[in-house]
Formats: C-alpha cells, structure tokens, sequence
C-alpha cells in the first residue's frame, strides 16, 4: 500500500455475479488494494475520493443478458477513461456492446460448467494486446483430460465457464485472443488494456486464473503490490487517528477475533482514549467473559469495563421467536448498555464520542442491498450493522469495515493477538440466541452451552479446529423419542453444523471422519441432559447460511 494520501486501487463493478466478491479478494491476495462497488457507480464519484489511485476496473460478471429492459450498464466514462478494464463473463458483454461491438443472444447455445479455451496463435505476435495470457504455462495434469494433446503452438487452458450470451462482433480495434469448441469469442483484448475474458478467472476452477488476474494488474494497470500486512495497519491507524482526534472510544468485546483486533488497531491509534467493554448477555460461550478479562485486561493492558447484563437481555427476549427480531433487540440493547456505561465513565474520564464495532465487509454486504449491486437482496441483519437503533448517541469507527476475515486474521497475528484469539471461529453478535431455534430462556441456553462445548473440544481433539471455518451446535426446537436405559425419553434434538469456507461468503459442509462425529454425538446425549438425539447439517452455503438464523 503506498502512503495514505493516495492508495492505489482496482475497483470492481458489481454487476450482480455470485463471484463479485471473490474478485475482490483474488486482487488483495495479490497485495493490490481492490474495492467492490455498485454497478451504477460513476467515474466522477469514484474520482470524488482522493485518496483512491485508481489503476484500472473490473466489471463481473452477472445475471442479466445486455438485452434486459433493466439491464445494469456500466458508466461510459469509466470505459473512455483511458484505464485499463478488464471485463468478466457478463462484464465482457456489457463492455463489448456499449464500445460498438455485437452480442448473440444464447438461443439455446449456452456454456455452463468446465470448458477448454484455446489461445491463438496468431495474436501471440502482438504483445500489447496479449498481456493477459504472456506467461501463462500449463502443467501436464491440468491438460491430461483435455480431449486432444496440448499443442506447442495453440496452448488450451482448462476453465470455467458460465454464460448463454456471447459477442460475435468485436468493437473496433479489438482482437480475439481464445476461443472454445462451442464459442469462437472467449477472450478479447485491443493494445490499450481493454480486455475481455468469458470465463471466471476468479474461481479455483480455472486454474491459471490467478495468474491471468496478476497480468491484468502488474503487466497491464502497472500496480505495484503494496498492499500489506504492514500498511494496512500504519494506514487504518492513521484513518483513526483522523477520524477520533481528541475524542474518547468506547469498544465492545464479544469473545471473537474482529473486534479484538478492532480494540488493538484502536488502541495502537489512539491509546487510554479507548476504553473496552464486554457485555455478558447471558448468550456467550462457555469461559466467554474470563478469556476476554484475561487477555485484554491482564495481558494486552487495556482498559476493561465487564458488564453483566445476562438478565436484561433474557428478560427482552422471553418468548421472542423471530431471528429478526431477536437480532433487533440485541443490537438496540447493546447500545442502551453502551449509552449507559458511556455516562458512567464520562463522569471519570470526559465525554465518549465514538463507538467502535469489528464490522466486516460480509457483514456490510449479507446486511444491504446499496453498498454493491442493486439487486444484491438482504440476507439477514447482522446486529452491528442493520441491527443498530437510529437515535443512537454515538458516532461509529469501524476499522475492519472493508477486509475480509483472512485479512484479520493476518492483522491480529501482526498486532500481537495471542494465537487462540487469531483463529477462534467466529461467533455471532446476538450469540447463543441465534443458535436456539425458538424462544430464549437460561436452561436452554445452558444446555446449548454444554453441546457446544463438546463439539469444540473434541474437532480440537482432533487436531482439525484451523482447518475449518466454523464449527457449533444448534438446540432446534424439536424433540424426539429416544430410549435411555430401560426408560423412553421424550427430549431435545441438537444439530453439529461444521464448515470449511475461505471468506464466509460461501461454505462447504465438513467432511468430517465418523468416529470423530460418532464421539461428539455420544458425549452429547451422555453428558447434556435434555438431549437424545444428535443430527449433522450438511447444506452448504448457498443455499444455506452457515448459522442457522
């Protein structure tokens, strides 16, 4: 990252695609700063931030075809703007038509799945225009299953494809770069650093994508790859230094990894102006409230307010169903017990000014619909994002607002968070209330607490607690026959949802061994009363979200 007044940035176009995000992190992890914004974003508002350097533009992909009446176009400035512009899938189209070319409509004719494209050989000559592929070399297990031989002087490139439409007629001054079986028109380019590509270079399915992402930035938009560790923490602590000034912090801790490293990165910027406050809402994880004292009072050195709140909260959500609401309630009671602890120190040590929450960037994206797409939907409110009352009296400083948890995790290694802290899975704000299905009372939550336990002891057993993204119980509201002894027991059924996911924005079920979901399972009933019966959740993400609701 270069100093703070000017970053240089890739923005990309949201234009709908499920993979808009990857995108932007595929372009961090090359340490480029890349930041996602809606589709109808204008170059002039782009150029209104002036601590962007903005080195070039990826439009994604998406699900319209360019011929929708509501069809989402990109700003022609941006097109005309001399900067390089890389578009992906519906991207390329949209590109393509609104420079003069012509795009087919699918008629049938549609591309899904893997696919073989093939470079030609005949733009290899024209240097300008082939900056995309130069490079890029192909080991023989990723062209053994292609149909035919990799030929020396076509090479093919095994990718993914997800498209009906294509462009059959090329704007002026462009040349094909590669084509597939089915669709002569798969990549395009012209000497200026336009470039189109119908496949997703983004996806792990396409295994040179990385390195066709690295072209576009370093051979083509002339990045430099200063996006690190190191400055992200230098720039995000001057961010904060700017933003709080003289002004005093108030932080909220809840056990988890984003908003320790908020409270650090705060308190590196700002020092005794911070002052952390963990609430026990009664909804925490077993040993929640002594490892928060522990680490950030006695070891970090940071002053710590412990609140316990347990009854209040309990008290608001007797009887309270709806995952909405019970998200609601417990974003609007945070901040009362803020607004509350707020006065109470201001009496001590001056007025507060600012609240400080780990927001993350998948938070701000499942929580709004206008911070990328337009029609991106809302997934569900998370409590320090919609959830959060209106006449609130503080200002809010988010610090992780735009990283992704990846990007944490490095910061809190680099900040000097002890490792437990680094990799604990996450842990949703409303807590355990959001993993009872139904109403909310201490004995449930207890003995949600209890399996919850057990699950995490034993995948850390186990040796694979870093290998997965997540990992919990669920008490659903259901209860089942069972025999127990010689009895019959009529009694709570608790579900194991485990996930393996890079980003969060998409998840996978873990493939966890038998034995070791057979000793979670038989533990669970031994040892919880109220449980008898032990189910494991192997949606993914989508459909699913990983927490239940």
């Amino acid at each position: 990252m270069q100093a703070s007044e000017r970053r240089q940035a890739i923005i990309v176009l949201d234009f709908g695609s499920q993979y808009s995000r990857l995108i932007t992190r595929r372009v961090r992890e090359c340490h480029v700063y890349s930041e996602l914004v809606p589709a109808h974003t204008t170059l002039a508002q782009l150029r209104d931030n002036p601590h962007l350097d903005i080195k070039g533009f990826i439009l994604s992909g998406g699900p319209s075809s360019v011929y929708d009446e509501d069809a989402p176009a990109c700003d022609p400035a941006i097109l005309e703007s001399g900067l390089p512009v890389l578009g992906i899938c519906y991207g390329m189209q949209l590109m393509a038509r609104q420079l003069g070319g012509h795009v087919a409509l699918a008629h049938g004719r549609r591309e899904y799945g893997p696919a073989t494209v093939e470079l030609l050989p005949r733009t290899a000559s024209d240097g300008a225009s082939y900056r995309i592929f130069e490079g890029i070399s192909i080991s023989p297990a990723q062209t053994e299953h292609l149909d035919t031989p990799v030929s020396v002087t076509t090479p093919r490139l095994p990718v993914w494809m997800s498209h009906g439409d294509s462009v059959d007629t090329l704007p002026a001054g462009f040349r094909v770069l590669a084509s597939t079986e089915s669709n002569p028109v798969a990549a395009i380019a012209n000497a200026e650093g336009m470039v189109g590509l119908q496949f997703h270079p983004e996806v792990t399915h396409t295994p040179q994508g990385k390195d066709i992402i690295r072209n576009f930035l370093f051979r083509i938009c002339n990045c430099v790859p200063g996006w690190t560790t190191r400055s992200v923490i230098d720039e995000t602590v001057e961010q904060i230094r700017q933003l709080v000034g003289d002004e005093r912090v108030i932080c909220g801790l809840s056990g988890g990894v984003d908003s320790a490293v908020a409270a650090l990165l705060i308190h590196r910027a700002i020092g005794d102006q911070l002052t952390c406050v963990f609430v026990d809402t009664g909804c925490m994880r077993a040993g929640e409230r002594e490892q928060v004292v522990e680490t950030f009072s006695n070891h970090m050195h940071i002053s710590l307010v412990v609140v316990d709140a347990s009854q209040r909260f309990l008290t608001r959500l007797v009887d309270v169903i709806d995952p909405e609401l019970k998200r609601r309630i417990i974003g609007e009671e945070f901040i009362r017990v803020f607004e509350q602890e707020a006065q109470k120190l201001a009496e001590q040590v001056g007025h507060i000014a600012f609240l400080a929450q780990g927001t993350l960037y998948p938070d701000v994206i499942e929580s709004t619909s206008h911070d990328t797409a337009q029609t991106a939907t809302r997934i569900k409110t998370h409590h320090n994002v919609g959830g959060l009352p209106e006449n609130m009296a503080f200002k809010l400083v988010e610090p992780l607002r735009m990283l992704f948890k990846d990007e944490v995790r490095e910061l809190g290694s680099a900040l000097a968070l002890p490792e437990e802290w680094v990799w604990r899975h996450p842990f949703p704000g409303p807590g355990l209330a959001i993993r009872i299905i139904g109403a909310v009372d201490e004995q449930r939550l207890n003995t949600l607490r209890a399996a919850d336990t057990i699950v995490i002891d034993e995948i850390q057993r186990a040796g694979i607690y870093r290998e997965l993204g997540q990992a919990f119980a669920v008490l659903t509201p259901i209860q089942s026959v069972g025999v127990m002894g010689d009895g019959r027991t009529y009694a709570n059924v608790v579900a194991v949802r485990v996930v393996t996911t890079g980003d969060f924005m998409t998840a996978d079920w873990a493939r966890l061994p038998y034995d070791l979901l057979g000793r979670i399972a038989n533990r669970i009933v031994n040892e919880v009363a109220g449980i008898n019966r032990v189910v494991y959740d192997i949606t993914s993400k989508p459909p699913a979200t990983i927490e239940w609701e």
